[in-house]
Order: C-alpha cells, then sequence, then structure tokens
C-alpha cells in the first residue's frame, strides 16, 4: 500500500536559500521528506527540486499548505505546486491498430502499478474495442477521414474534455495532433516514438534504420507539440541489433523497447517526476 504523501514540486531561478526555506517549512509544520531531489542547471541557472512529504506527519491539510507556502513562493520567483498523492489523475489513451503499448499500460494499471484512473480510450477504428471493454473501460471509436479531419479532432477534443482527463496519452495513436490541441494540452500529451529520437524521425524509421545499418534501435517517450517528433523528451531506451535483423525483425524487437519506455514514461509523469524547462526536462528517476 502506497504511503500518503503531499508532493511538493519546484523549479526557479537559482540562488542561495532555496532549500534552507523549504527546510524550514516543512519543519515548522512537522514535516517528514521521505524522497529529496534537487538539481542545478549550472548553465541556465535554473534550479530544480521534488520532495515527497508524509502527509500524516504534517500538521495542516494540502489546500493550507498551499496557501501557507504561497509567500516563500513569490520570494523566489518559483513555478510550483504540491498535490495529494492520493488525487489520481486521470488519463485517456489513443489508439489506432497496434495493441502492445496500449495494453501494456492497461496491464500495470489494472495491477495497480500505475496510480491513476483510465477514464476512456479512443481510437479511430474499432479493432481494439473488445479487449479495451475486457478491463472495463470506456471505449470511443473516432473515424479521422483523411480528406477532413477537424472534425474528428474536435470531437476527440470534446471527448477528452468531458472525460476530465488531466494526461493524454497517444499509445501508438498513427494520426498527428493538431497545433491547436498541441497548445491547450500542453505538456500533458505523451507520445510513444519508435525510434531514438532525433535519429529516423517520422514515418517507418526501423526501416529507416535498417537501410542505415544500425547496431541499436530505441524508442522515446516525449511530450507532443507543434513540431513533429521534436517535443521535450522524458524517456528513451535502445536495443541491440546485428547486420542479420531485417525491419521486420526491427519491429519486433523494437515493440519491446516501446512499451517499456512508454509505461515507464507515464509512471514518472504521473508521479510528477518529469519538470520541464524549455524543450528540456529534468527526471528525477528512482
Amino acid at each position: 500500500m502506497r504511503k500518503k504523501t503531499f508532493r511538493l514540486v519546484i523549479s526557479c531561478p537559482d540562488r542561495v536559500g532555496i532549500v534552507a526555506a523549504v527546510s524550514q517549512f516543512l519543519n515548522e509544520r512537522k514535516g517528514s521528506i521521505i524522497e529529496a531531489s534537487h538539481h542545478t542547471d549550472l548553465e541556465q541557472k535554473w534550479f530544480f527540486m521534488r520532495h515527497d512529504i508524509d502527509a500524516e506527519s504534517l500538521n495542516i491539510d494540502v489546500e493550507t499548505f498551499r496557501q501557507e507556502f504561497a509567500p516563500i513562493a513569490e520570494e523566489f520567483n518559483m513555478r510550483w505546486y504540491v498535490k495529494d498523492s492520493e488525487d489520481r489523475p486521470k488519463v485517456v489513451l489513443l489508439a489506432t491498430k497496434e495493441s502492445h503499448c496500449l495494453n501494456d499500460i492497461m496491464h500495470r494499471w489494472h495491477t495497480g502499478e500505475l496510480n491513476c484512473e483510465i477514464v476512456g480510450v479512443i481510437a479511430n477504428h474499432e479493432d481494439l474495442r473488445s479487449m479495451v471493454e475486457w478491463y472495463k473501460i470506456p471505449y470511443f471509436c473516432i473515424p479521422v477521414p483523411k480528406e477532413n479531419k477537424m472534425p474528428a479532432f474536435q470531437e476527440i477534443e470534446a471527448c477528452i474534455d468531458q472525460s476530465g482527463a488531466d494526461t493524454i496519452v497517444l499509445a501508438r495513436y498513427m494520426q498527428i495532433f493538431p497545433e491547436y490541441l498541441c497548445e491547450k494540452y500542453r505538456h500533458k500529451v505523451i507520445n510513444i516514438h519508435h525510434s531514438f529520437l532525433p535519429s529516423f524521425i517520422g514515418a517507418k524509421p526501423y526501416h529507416q534504420a535498417a537501410v542505415r545499418g544500425v547496431k541499436l534501435i530505441g524508442a522515446t517517450c516525449h511530450y507532443v507539440t507543434a513540431d513533429l517528433d521534436a517535443g521535450p523528451i522524458i524517456e528513451q531506451d535502445v536495443i541491440r541489433v546485428r547486420h542479420s535483423h531485417a525491419a521486420e525483425d526491427m519491429v519486433r524487437l523494437g515493440k519491446d523497447i516501446e512499451k517499456l519506455v512508454l509505461s515507464r514514461g507515464l509512471r514518472y509523469h504521473l508521479e510528477d517526476r518529469v519538470l520541464v524547462h524549455g524543450n528540456k526536462t529534468v527526471v528525477f528517476a528512482e
């Protein structure tokens, strides 16, 4: 059973006294820190912090925490938030026909590995309906016709908003999100790209890799932006391949990496371990 915590996440211009001020604030309220992570980007002079605080040790609730911490945040010009770990994020998954990433996430959610609520799956084909409904997750089929995609994306937008989702996961959803949705859901849309970015962007990266004769293939989990496959990177991993592997072999091997990288990246996001600064991320992985 997970211990209830308050999760404090901060980024701000670097200066002396930030950690001391936060520590004094917690000490005065009897807060016991379970996990603490700090990082300073020396080049940009920017500071990052994530603390997991034992909620039972504190003598205040999360709303009072927000109110009383606000003056410190203002003093240090912080971008910050604090969350109750029992407030489970709502996730909506988007898919096309490939099942490996989608099924992996649903299985990890079903077994309690991912602390979230999956509120629905949106797909542009019916192929995955029976698998999704086995998990008792609502399934919405919204076709995306090539000749005019905007009405479909407006329906998808309405479906996402109605679900109350905090996070949108493109689990091998083979459609490009329009720019206005990328901006509306900024740093909330997570994609898996079946390549080790920035190499082999776009379609059929394994076939590109086979032609290039690479010895490693990989996958990249990143936030979606209007620039195709160029958003802030959350997680990456690779697997070794040989000259004897055809493109089809790389696809098979790549699927194992894709699902691992996506589920790992999603978990980091759900646990507030990913701090975005510009087009870079600081990831306080376990």
